[in-house]
C-alpha cells in the first residue's frame, strides 16, 4: 500500500476536484468488472467533466501517484491485491449524439448503446458492435471487433487526454489501430470522445442484421456466468476456441474458474473464483494447447493490479 494514498491531504485534493459524490475509498473493484474479480482500489474516482480529468492527471503527476484508467471491466482481469493510487472510471461521461452521418460518443458510453443509437438514426456501420460489452474508450483501446467488423473500419477520429493533461484530437491513422491493439495504451491516452463516420441506410435492414448478430452471440456465448469475454487472440491459421476444445479442456478448471462448456474460448467465474484461480486457468489452457499443438495462445484480455 502506498503511504501517500492514505494521506488526508491527497484525499482532500481529489475531493476539491471532483466532490464527495465522485470518490470512493477502498472500493471493491470486483463490483466494476465483468469477471466479478479484483481487490480494492485506493481511490475510485468518477469525474464528471474533461476539466476534472485533466486536474486529476495533473495531481497524480505532481504527487507521483499511480493512475489507472478502468472502463467497464469487460475485457480485463484485476488481480486480488487490487490497484494502488487513483482508479479513474468514466461512467459519468456517457453522452451520445450525432452530426449528420457522424455519431459522437463519450469515452464512458457503452459501445452497445452507441450502436443502438446509430440504429435509431438509421446509420449503418456499427452493427458489428451491438454485442461487444465494453465502453467506447475500451473499444478504441482494443480496436474491438466482431463478426467481420472492427472499430478502425468506422472511426474517423478521437479526442484524448495524454498523461500531461493535454487535450488532443487524433485521426484514426494516428491511433495505429490493428488487430486487438492501438497506440492508446502505449501513449497512456484517456479516450474522451470518439467520432464514428457512418452511412445512412434502411433502418429495418440495420435492425435485422443486429438481431441476427445478437441471436448468434446469445446462442453461442456463456452469458449466464461472469467472464471477461473472449480470452485469447485468434492465432494465425487457427481458431483459439477450437484448439482449446480439441485439447479436451472444456469444463476443466481451478477453484471457482473453469473453461466454459458452451464456448471453449471463454473462461467463466462459475463459483466465486479468485483472480489468481482465473489466471491459473488461463495459464493451464496456454500450456496444454502449446503442448498438444505447438501453438502459443496470446491473451486478448488484459491483466492488471497487484497480487495479494
Amino acid at each position: 500500500m502506498i503511504e501517500v494514498t492514505r494521506s488526508h491531504s491527497f484525499k482532500e485534493a481529489i475531493l476539491d476536484i471532483v466532490g464527495a459524490g465522485n470518490l470512493l475509498i477502498d472500493e471493491q473493484i470486483k463490483n466494476h468488472t465483468y469477471t466479478k474479480l479484483g481487490g480494492v482500489a485506493d481511490f475510485f474516482v468518477t469525474p464528471e467533466s474533461v476539466e476534472q480529468i485533466q486536474a486529476l492527471v495533473h495531481l497524480a503527476k505532481e504527487e507521483d501517484i499511480p493512475f489507472t484508467l478502468l472502463g467497464n471491466g469487460s475485457n480485463l482481469i484485476v488481480r486480488d491485491g487490487g490497484i494502488r493510487g487513483i482508479v479513474l472510471n468514466l461512467e459519468k461521461l456517457q453522452t451520445i449524439c450525432h452530426q449528420g452521418e457522424m455519431v459522437i460518443a463519450q469515452g464512458g458510453a457503452s459501445i452497445i448503446d452507441t450502436s443502438y443509437y446509430a440504429l435509431e438514426q438509421s446509420l449503418s456501420g456499427l452493427e458489428f458492435a451491438c454485442g461487444i460489452p465494453g465502453t467506447v474508450g475500451g473499444a478504441l483501446y482494443m480496436n474491438a471487433g466482431a463478426y467481420g467488423g472492427e472499430i478502425k473500419d468506422c472511426l474517423a477520429r478521437a479526442v484524448v487526454i495524454d498523461r500531461s493533461g493535454n487535450l488532443l484530437t487524433l485521426t484514426v491513422e494516428q491511433l495505429d489501430l490493428a488487430y486487438r491493439t492501438s497506440n492508446i495504451a502505449k501513449n497512456d491516452y484517456i479516450v474522451i470522445e470518439a467520432h464514428f463516420n457512418l452511412k445512412k441506410a434502411d433502418q429495418a435492414k440495420i435492425k435485422q442484421q443486429m438481431d441476427i448478430l445478437t441471436e448468434q452471440r446469445e446462442s453461442k456465448q456463456p452469458l449466464e456466468y461472469p467472464s471477461c469475454g473472449s480470452v485469447f487472440k485468434r492465432p494465425p491459421g487457427y481458431f483459439a476456441g477450437k484448439l482449446i476444445q480439441d485439447s479436451g479442456l472444456q469444463g476443466k478448471g481451478i477453484g471457482g474458474a473453469e473453461v466454459s462448456t458452451k464456448h471453449a474460448g471463454f473462461i467463466v467465474n462459475k463459483n466465486h473464483a479468485t483472480a489468481a484461480e482465473y489466471i491459473a486457468v488461463i495459464e493451464m489452457v496456454q500450456a496444454k494447447v502449446k503442448e498438444k499443438y505447438g501453438v502459443e495462445l496470446e491473451r486478448e484480455v488484459r491483466i492488471i493490479g497487484e497480487d495479494n
